[in-house]
């Protein structure tokens, strides 16, 4: 109250009051100029009382704001259509008290006004609009990670008002966003990702088609070393042995038998090694899939969530995540693609013909 000078708009009734009641005391005094003192005392009382509503009503959401309930539900919209409302009251009352005249009859003038009016306040009638909508359904809060690309916004809602959004940029600028044009236009809130407490990870290696094959008898032992693998290969080996068992042929002849194949291996090794993560969420959506494969090579899709949403943290996970990922594909005997680079080139021409 005392932040919001409550008190202090108060203290100018006093005058307002004194000089309304004690007129009559003055000797001498002009009857027309004894109406004019009147009428402005009155006046000043009227906006003083505003003011101080409309202060009262800054410091009662300003008590909100310091109760938990208030980011998911913001009063500040509604506390400035009150304010608004008491400032258009005030207006009439004091326009009335000074020319003498009943409200009605300013109000009566007003509705002859009113196509007038609707112009002038659009913005605020639209921006009522939206902020009901926000805040009953709870769309935005304060502290929401917004994404509006058409406005260039991308942060923390920071302030949640009847005729603006704040939004508080990633570099720390700030971007104001007039509240109708969030509710007309589509946007993107984080908020989900924090509730679910994980953050998503889809990201692809490619690997050179020219370098997936079966596997050999060598290959499947070396690859039994390693522990994410024993039971994938326990289990596939058993299963192609009971299939190639069922077919029969000729042994010396596989190309009608199923085998695994080192791209097979590499995706069953990942699938493994994601679950094994500590930081990866085991009860959210966990996928590695194949994707289309073109000339850039044939894509393997990791698709999990992280079990923290930090932004920091989690491109740390992820980094992690994708530098074991390049470092052990040669064991399988695949090899990354990439465009050919100028050391590529330049190995090319320097090689010895006939090489």
């Amino acid at each position: 109250l005392i932040r919001n000078k409550v008190f202090h708009r108060l203290a100018w009734v006093m005058p307002a009051l004194v000089i309304m009641y004690g007129l009559h005391l003055v000797p001498n005094l002009s009857p027309v100029v004894a109406k004019v003192l009147a009428n402005v005392a009155h006046g000043w009382l009227v906006l003083s009382l505003s003011l101080a509503l409309t202060a009262t009503l800054s410091a009662a959401n300003d008590i909100y704001a310091l109760r938990p309930e208030s980011r998911e539900r913001p009063i500040k919209g509604f506390v400035q259509l009150g304010q608004l409302a008491v400032y258009l009251i005030g207006g009439i009352l004091v326009v009335s008290a000074l020319v003498d005249q009943s409200p009605v009859i300013l109000l009566s003038g007003i509705g002859a006004m009113t196509a007038v009016l609707l112009i002038v306040f659009k913005d605020t009638l639209l921006s009522l609009a939206a902020s009901i909508q926000l805040t009953s359904q709870k769309v935005i809060r304060v502290g929401d990670w917004l994404e509006l690309p058409h406005f260039g916004a991308d942060g923390d809602v920071i302030d949640v008002a009847l005729h603006t959004i704040t939004v508080q940029n990633w570099d720390k600028t700030i971007t104001v966003i007039p509240t109708h044009r969030v509710v007309a236009d589509s946007f993107k809130n984080w908020r989900g990702m924090q509730e679910a407490g994980g953050r998503r990870i889809k990201r692809s290696v490619r690997i050179d088609v020219n370098s997936i094959r079966f596997l050999t008898a060598a290959e499947i032992e070396h690859l039994g070393q390693f522990q994410l693998l024993q039971d994938y290969l326990k289990r596939k080996q058993e299963e192609l042995a009971a299939y190639n068992d069922g077919i029969g042929g000729d042994a010396a002849s596989d190309v009608n038998f199923r085998r695994l194949t080192n791209i097979g291996t590499l995706r069953a090794y990942i699938i493994a090694y994601l679950r094994h993560h500590p930081a990866i969420h085991d009860e959210l959506t966990l996928i590695v899939r194949q994707l289309q494969p073109g000339n850039d090579g044939l894509p393997i899709e990791i698709y999990c969530f992280t079990n923290d949403t930090d932004w920091v943290r989690y491109e740390g996970v992820q980094a992690d995540i994708f530098d074991h990922i390049c470092a052990i594909v040669p064991e399988f005997g695949l090899r990354l693609f990439q465009q050919p680079s100028g050391a590529d080139l330049g190995a090319l021409v320097h090689r010895a013909p006939g090489e």
